[in-house]
């Protein structure tokens, strides 16, 4: 089962986008461009934004959505 965390190797201001982009299965410059048409098109993204920071939690040390990135050291 996923869980939606805020990314913390994804991130630029609070790891939102990034989070949401592993949840969907996206890539995360899609979901920021949809973000800052957000933000443009009606200025609810910004409150939008601050709730999900707000909401969603920061992702545990140590998880990882998308398997192993590195070799295990021997």
């Amino acid at each position: 089962m996923r869980k939606l965390y805020r990314s913390r190797r994804d991130r630029v201001v609070s790891g939102v986008c990034g989070g949401l982009a592993d949840y969907f299965g996206v890539d995360v410059t899609v979901i920021r461009l949809l973000w800052a048409i957000a933000v443009f098109a009606a200025g609810t993204g910004v409150v939008a934004y601050i709730v999900a920071i707000l909401i969603i939690p920061l992702e545990p040390c140590g998880h990882d959505q998308s398997g192993p990135t590195q070799e295990p050291r021997p």
